[in-house]
């Protein structure tokens, strides 16, 4: 389930500069945070940045337009990262002053990111033959997980305060978003069928998880599939993917347990069954609390989406 970012109050009309990207911006010393907010439908608008920059949306819909390639629709609780000098062409086909997009940029000095990096490979080096931190400009377009969209909600927070230790906390907030954003694009390249899991012993489990979710799956048994000790496994997982691995195989189960339940007369006691949950309240608690709503529920809002 996406994670939305808190809102952010709109300008008031009589401050609006212009009614397409009108831009509030707040500078700090390695950063600058940029919001964005248009009140009538566009088309190819371009916005580039000299730095490395995160942007995610607040309300309202764009279609982004990146690298070429075919468009996509960018909706609240997603963000998108974008290489320095890389023009974006967006539109705006919805945008109307009762219904404006909002979407926040945090541009970073370059010199922060390389440092960030360059001390988690030499403190923190990553598993795996050849395996370096960096920045996945392949993985550009994700979902906002807790961590993810905590950060950002604390940025923009510290970036509109007027405290004189702003800029001291801004940076150890971005260090820590980088790294999150690093990990969620680790986790979703390793768990790709194309990704070769021989290279990896993370990916070997992962793929392992993903092919077993009837079963109870246990810590120890995974630590042995990956030829390590159960806590250096474990501190691996968290460390490298930025979830811990029974919370990644309640996911998984949980994603799993979205198909099954839109098969013709699926039983959501069955299903939890299925997955390996000895209880049926357990499952429908645990769905709860990963996707937002109950089995029952999200059987009958997919129900009446496909009806209309």
């Amino acid at each position: 389930m996406p994670h939305l970012l808190n809102q952010v109050g709109l300008s008031k009309k009589e401050s609006l500069q212009t009614l397409v990207e009108n831009r509030t911006a707040y500078t700090l010393s390695h950063c600058e945070l940029s919001v964005f907010e248009t009140y009538k439908e566009s088309y190819k608008v371009p916005l580039i940045f000299n730095d490395f920059v995160i942007t995610s949306m607040l309300r309202g819909k764009k279609v982004m337009h990146l690298f070429e390639k075919k468009g996509f629709d960018y909706f609240p609780g997603q963000t998108v990262i974008v290489p320095p000098s890389v023009t974006m062409k967006i539109d705006f086909p919805e945008a109307t002053d009762h219904n404006p997009t909002q979407c926040i940029a945090l541009a970073i000095d370059q010199e922060e990111i390389r440092k960030t990096i360059a001390y988690l490979n030499e403190f923190f080096p990553k598993e795996g033959s050849n395996e370096k931190w960096l920045l996945n400009y392949e993985e550009y377009h994700f979902h906002n997980n807790e961590e993810i969209a905590f950060l950002i909600n604390k940025m923009i927070r510290i970036c509109a305060e007027r405290s004189l230790e702003k800029d001291v906390l801004a940076d150890l907030t971005l260090k820590e978003l980088l790294v999150r954003i690093m990990q969620t694009q680790n986790l979703k390249m390793i768990t790709e069928e194309t990704y070769n899991t021989s290279q990896n012993p993370l990916a070997f489990v992962l793929n392992y998880i993903k092919s077993n979710l009837n079963e109870k799956i246990s810590i120890n048994s995974l630590s042995e599939k990956a030829c390590m000790s159960k806590a250096t496994f474990y501190r691996l997982f968290k460390r490298e993917l930025g979830i811990s691995p029974n919370d990644f195989i309640l996911a998984e189960k949980m994603n799993k347990a979205k198909v099954l339940l839109l098969q013709p007369g699926a039983k959501v006691a069955s299903i939890g069954y299925e997955l390996g949950f000895n209880d049926a309240n357990y499952f429908i608690r645990t769905f709860k609390k990963i996707m937002g709503t109950t089995p029952g529920a999200y059987q009958l809002k997919v129900a009446h989406q496909l009806v209309h």
